[in-house]
C-alpha cells in the first residue's frame, strides 16, 4: 500500500512538498547575456550547473547605443529595440560568450 502525503501540519504550520510549489517570480540578478550566433538577451539570470535560464527576458534586437553594449548597463536607450520573450529563455552555459551585470533599478523587469 502506497500513501501519498500532500501536506503536513506541525505546530500550526502547514508544510507541502517542495516540488508542488510553482515558482511564480524569480528574483535573480538582471544580466545582459551574449550568446553564440549573435543572440543578445536581458533578463533575470539563473544558472544550475550548465543549464541557464532568463526569466522575464527580452531579446535585444537593436542596442541603440553610441558606446557599445556596456552602455545598456544603465538601462535601455530611447533607440534600444527590445522584443519580449514569452516564457523562460533556456540555454546551455557553453553557448554563453559573456554576461554583463546591469543596474537593476534602471531595468524594469
Amino acid at each position: 500500500m502506497k500513501t501519498e502525503v500532500n501536506e503536513l501540519s506541525l505546530n500550526g504550520i502547514v508544510y507541502v512538498p517542495k516540488d508542488s510549489v510553482k515558482k511564480t517570480e524569480f528574483d535573480g540578478d538582471i544580466k545582459i547575456v551574449v550568446l553564440q550566433r549573435g543572440w543578445v538577451y536581458v533578463g533575470k539570470f539563473e544558472r544550475n550547473d550548465s543549464i541557464c535560464k532568463l526569466y522575464n527576458a527580452y531579446n535585444i534586437r537593436s542596442w541603440g547605443t553610441t558606446k557599445g553594449l556596456p552602455e545598456l548597463v544603465h538601462g535601455p536607450t530611447s533607440s534600444t529595440k527590445l522584443d519580449k520573450c514569452d516564457g523562460v529563455v533556456e540555454f546551455d552555459w557553453l553557448t554563453v560568450i559573456c554576461t554583463i551585470n546591469v543596474n537593476k533599478d534602471k531595468w524594469n523587469l
